[in-house]
Parts: C-alpha cells; structure tokens; sequence
C-alpha cells in the first residue's frame, strides 16, 4: 500500500503543477506525428466500423467527404463498411475530441502546451451550436462549416496566439468557476474570457473587415467554445500523469456510444472498458429518450481534473439544464465526488463552497470501495446519424471498469 500512496503522490503533484499554455492552431498532420491519409481518429476506446453507434457512422462519413476521400455520404459509408479507412481513438495520438471526436489530416488542431513537462496536446475546434458534426451530423451546411474553420477562421486563430504568445489556460478555468462554468455543460463566462483575451490579436491579424466581424460573431454565438479548450488542457495536464508505477490515479476517461473506457497511471496505455449507459436528462422539443444515443465523446477528460460534474457545485444552473435536480443540489454532486478523490485544487475553487477546491484525483481505489462512480455532465445525441444534439443530461461511469482496473493494477503489483 505504501507503494500506491507514493506513486499517488506523485501523479498528484505532477496534475497539479501542470500548466497548459494554448500556443497554436494549425492543420493536424503538421504536428500530430502518424495521422496519414484514410485515417480518422474518433472518441472512446477502439472500436471497428460494424460496432459503432449511428452518430459516429454519420460523423465518419461527413469528415470523408470533408476531406476529399469520398464524392458523397454514401461511398463514405461504402468504404468504412470495406475497410478503406483507418481507425483510432484520438487518445493514441495525444489528441481529444468531443462526442463523435473527428480528427483528421486537414482539419485546424488547438496546440496546448504543458510548460512544466513539455508535452503537447491536440484538439479541433468547437463547431458551434445546433446540427453539428460531433453529434452526427453530417450535411452540406455542417461541411461548409467544416471548411470554413480550415480556410479561414483557423488560420486566423493561429495567428493570433502566435502574436500574443499563447495564452495560458488555467487562470481562465479559475476564474469561469467563479462566474458559473463548470466547463462541460456550461462554459460561458470562460468563453467570454477567452475571446475578450483573444480579440485584440485577432483584430490585427484579420485585415477583411467582414471575415473578422464572421469570425468575432462566431465565437460570440457560441457559448460552448471553451469546451474543445478544457478539453485539451485537460490531455495537456493529464498524459505526464501516465505510467506511474502504482499509481491508481484515472489518467482519462472516454466514450465512444458503445464503449465507456478509462486509462490508469499505474497500467499505462491499456483501456478497461464496458458498455456506455444512457444519459438520464432533459430533451429539446420534439425528442424523448427514445431517440437518444448512449453516451459519447472524450469530454469526460473534463471531469478526470476535476472539472465537469466534479464541480457542478460551481454550476447550479446547469443542474437544472441537464436533469440532475434543483440548483440547490448542485453541491451534493461535488461533495460525492470528493469521496472518490484524493485532493482538491487550490487553484480551482468554489465559491459556494466557501473556496474548496475541486475534487482532484480519481482513485479507482476509491471509487470500488465506496461503490461511487464518476458523475459526468454530457450533451446526448441522436441514435440516427445526420440529426445532431437532442438534448443534455448526466451519466455515470460503469463500475466494471474500475473493478478491471484494480484487478489488472493488483495483478501488476503482485497482489493476486
């Protein structure tokens, strides 16, 4: 046990000295090494064409013919379904993506740099609202999109860190958590930070007035932008957590729509997985639980640091968006995940909480032990593909994950 709780140590220090610096965006084969042609990295564990769930398919075949390699959605479908392209989660390429998780050759990644470890992160940028491609959809104005976000508006972003240096993360996520983020459902206050911080650079790198003013109104409209940004600091401030020997610290969690997984410090690269549940929530007009997907996307990497539902406290008004109760719950949520963490964040507090910090640190010790799995604030999607997001709610993890987790760690450690 000594040996876990000195290697826990470490993991800790190591989550809570990370510091995430967003650096660049720029086209995703000129710094994510091994992402070729014909492959398509996508959320959750690994899964082949045949089990996925119909918002992948459909996200799939949108970013085929995004990027050239299919003429129409139905030689994308036929070709996923022969084989012609090459899947992998975005995890095995130091990358996040939400929902669906589509990240290919040509899109614009977001580049986070962890300064205190010097790795890097990767994430593509959030799409906006409405019929999107991380919830399935796949259309011609959701294409359009697409490409706009690679001709013009992710140029010009890159641009702009550039001039100012990147920008560093976690004072931004400090201070949404004050304004009522808990940046997985809610992340207006820290997207309103982040483009009043981002601005002025933009301004001077964009010399066409109505190509700024499309990209200002852009961000502007979009209340979840910081989330593709919390994600990958979040992958940022988690992948030198990996590899710990004895370390039974969740290093990430992710979903695929069939497949929840987790990875562990102390057992490296491997995936534990079990099937996803279904989100328990509220639906936009005109669709019910019938039409939901089960949970997806490597967004839960929100909630391996202690943001997401670990700090819904932070949230009351997400509480009642997502289905989880009146706002005054909200705190239940946080104080339940403080029973499966190891520490909270000094640098990450809750006002309402009298400034405690955010549950830090899953220990899958913990979670088998007390028998409470992870709350995860998420978005559902429609089970058919090409329909996009149907309403918000929460999930929990599968328990069965952290029992093969602590079996497979036991097994390493000689304990069985």
């Amino acid at each position: 046990m000594e040996q876990i709780e000195k290697a826990n140590e470490q993991a800790l220090e190591r989550m809570l000295s990370g510091t995430p610096v967003l650096v660049d965006v720029v086209p995703a084969h000129k710094v994510m090494e091994g992402l070729g042609d014909l492959m398509i990295l996508h959320a959750g564990p690994p899964i082949e064409w045949e089990r996925m769930c119909g918002p992948m398919r459909g996200a799939i075949a949108g970013i085929a013919v995004f990027e050239g390699w299919a003429s129409d959605l139905a030689e994308a479908e036929r070709m996923a379904g022969e084989g012609e392209f090459d899947f992998h989660p975005n995890h095995h390429f130091d990358a996040v993506g939400p929902m669906t998780g589509m990240t290919t050759r040509s899109q614009p990644v977001m580049v986070v740099e962890n300064t205190a470890f010097g790795n890097k992160a990767y994430c593509a940028i959030n799409e906006g609202l409405g019929k999107v491609m991380r919830f399935g959809g796949n259309d011609d104005e959701v294409i359009d999109r697409l490409r706009w976000l690679r001709d013009s508006f992710g140029p010009a972003f890159g641009s702009a860190l550039r001039q100012l240096d990147g920008l560093p993360l976690k004072d931004i996520v400090a201070r949404g958590l004050t304004m009522g983020d808990e940046m997985h459902q809610r992340n207006v206050g820290c997207s309103s930070l982040f483009l009043r911080a981002l601005a002025p650079a933009l301004a001077k790198t964009v010399a066409d007035k109505d190509e700024l003013a499309k990209a200002l109104a852009f961000m502007g409209g979009n209340d979840q932008f910081f989330l593709n940004i919390a994600m990958v600091l979040g992958k940022a401030i988690m992948d030198p957590v990996s590899d710990i020997e004895g370390s039974s610290v969740v290093t990430a969690m992710s979903r695929n729509g069939t497949d929840f997984g987790i990875r562990v410090s102390g057992t490296g690269d491997e995936w534990f997985t079990a099937p996803v549940e279904m989100p328990e929530g509220l639906y936009f007009p005109g669709f019910t639980a019938d039409d939901a997907n089960p949970d997806m996307g490597d967004s839960t990497i929100v909630e391996t640091i202690g943001l997401g539902g670990f700090a819904m406290a932070a949230a009351p008004a997400v509480a009642g968006f997502v289905g989880a109760g009146a706002a005054s719950e909200a705190a239940l949520t946080t104080h339940a995940m403080s029973e499966i963490t190891m520490t909270e964040n000094p640098e990450w507090t809750i006002p309402s909480l009298d400034y405690q910090g955010v549950p830090t640190g899953i220990d899958i010790r913990r979670v088998v032990e007390i028998g409470i799995v992870p709350t995860i604030n998420t978005g559902i999607a429609h089970r058919e593909p090409g329909v996009g997001q149907v309403g918000a709610g929460v999930v929990k993890a599968p328990m069965a994950c952290f029992e093969q987790a602590l079996r497979a760690l036991a097994k390493r450690l000689g304990f069985s």
